[in-house]
């Protein structure tokens, strides 16, 4: 077939020279590898955020005080117990209230400044936690208020420095504390997040540590975690609790509600059309790189053209056709457009294995099998389309004059 000889020749004149070949195909390779990596940046960053919101629990609400009220925190325990009355709140399956404040632990000559979370015993499932070594609170230890708690994975390594701390004493402002359990890393931002938190039972947070404020009565509390009994029915669930709270706080049918309410599958949506939206932009950018470099292979296309004048001229004298001068130079562009893509690809793989070694890094650049095969697909179109103006060239070169070109 005719095309496997304008590959020989398209390879016998990329061969011939090399060191241009090169030179031609680095805006390709550059091209490719600036379109697969930052696809893979803002793909890798993606999925990092929604394992993240995903690891606390895709039906969960979580309600928090309105920043817009007056009073700072009108949320109480009686508000959290009122939700888990279930003849009410049919599409309400586990409620749980916490209260944190920031408080210094202390082990040893180790200390750290970190946030101490009051909860319930539902909040290990709610909350979607996993344990690392000994237990959770128990609900005896939150009726009574024990001193008992559990740490964070990160505040059990600050402190504990890899020993095991389970059945030690940890000092949490000026009171002893029984570590009785640690969790799995998590992950999440800054020190709030569970890695870096401590759990006590929520009455001795509320009393005890931080002498929370009451609101008509009742202790305040800083959030109500809500899990919903089915991930389709979480707009239900809102209403139930919006319904609830509301007469609870005796709130006028003209005011405005004192608390919040976070959808965590519709935070889960939105963050997804965000990555969306962030990778299209990475790409774009990327793409733009592509385009440079067809640029720079019509160029190079031009000058070999023009330098192969004479080889063009002798061609059509012994019967070459235009399609044949035009197939020609065309292959020729696209096997520049080609192994500069192939090169692109390795560039890219190359440069995921080193972010992955950089720790301030903490997602996988992800190169999917699309995102590659749109990589080369551009490659080629970029060769396709700024390699027809100079095949074309070529094939309007009227062959007397060209055979008299030195």
């Amino acid at each position: 077939m005719k095309i496997f000889k304008y590959l020989q020749v398209a390879l016998e004149s990329v061969t011939a020279h090399k060191m241009r070949a090169i030179l031609t195909m680095l805006g390709i390779i550059i091209g490719v590898a600036a379109v697969l990596t930052t696809m893979g940046i803002g793909r890798g960053a993606a999925a990092s955020i929604t394992q993240r919101i995903e690891s606390t629990g895709t039906n969960l609400l979580t309600i928090y005080p309105s920043s817009g009220s007056s009073s700072a925190s009108t949320l109480t325990v009686g508000d959290a117990h009122e939700l888990q009355d279930k003849m009410l709140h049919p599409d309400i399956d586990l409620v749980a209230p916490e209260y944190s404040g920031n408080e210094e632990l202390v082990y040893g000559s180790n200390n750290s400044q970190s946030s101490v979370v009051g909860v319930t015993v539902d909040y290990y499932t709610v909350r979607n936690m996993s344990i690392a070594s000994g237990r959770f609170l128990t609900q005896g230890e939150v009726e009574n208020q024990s001193q008992s708690v559990v740490l964070g994975s990160q505040l059990a390594y600050d402190l504990f420095e890899g020993e095991n701390p389970v059945g030690l004493t940890v000092r949490i402002g000026a009171q002893p504390f029984q570590v009785v359990g640690v969790l799995e890393e998590s992950g999440g931002f800054g020190r709030n997040s569970p890695d870096e938190s401590a759990y006590v039972p929520l009455g001795l947070a509320q009393g005890r540590l931080f002498n929370a404020s009451r609101y008509r009565g009742e202790y305040t509390v800083s959030t109500i975690y809500v899990q919903g009994a089915k991930a389709d029915r979480l707009d239900a669930a809102e209403k139930e609790i919006e319904q609830t709270l509301r007469l609870r706080h005796s709130l006028q049918a003209e005011t405005d509600n004192d608390f919040r309410i976070m959808n965590q599958a519709s935070l889960l949506e939105t963050a997804n059309d965000i990555a969306n939206t962030l990778t299209l932009f990475l790409g774009a950018i990327g793409g733009i790189s592509l385009v440079v470099g067809g640029i720079g292979i019509m160029n190079i296309m031009l000058v070999s053209v023009t330098e192969r004048t004479r080889e063009i001229g002798l061609r059509k004298a012994i019967g070459a056709r235009d399609t044949d001068i035009l197939m020609q130079f065309l292959v020729e562009a696209l096997v520049l457009c080609f192994l500069g893509g192939l090169m692109g690809v390795g560039l890219a793989y190359g440069l995921a294995m080193l972010l992955a070694k950089i720790p301030a890094v903490t997602f996988t650049v992800a190169i999917e099998p699309d995102s590659l095969a749109l990589a080369l697909g551009f490659s080629l179109l970029a060769g396709l389309i700024f390699g027809i103006y100079p095949a074309m060239r070529a094939t309007q070169l009227d062959p007397i004059e060209a055979l008299r070109t030195e």
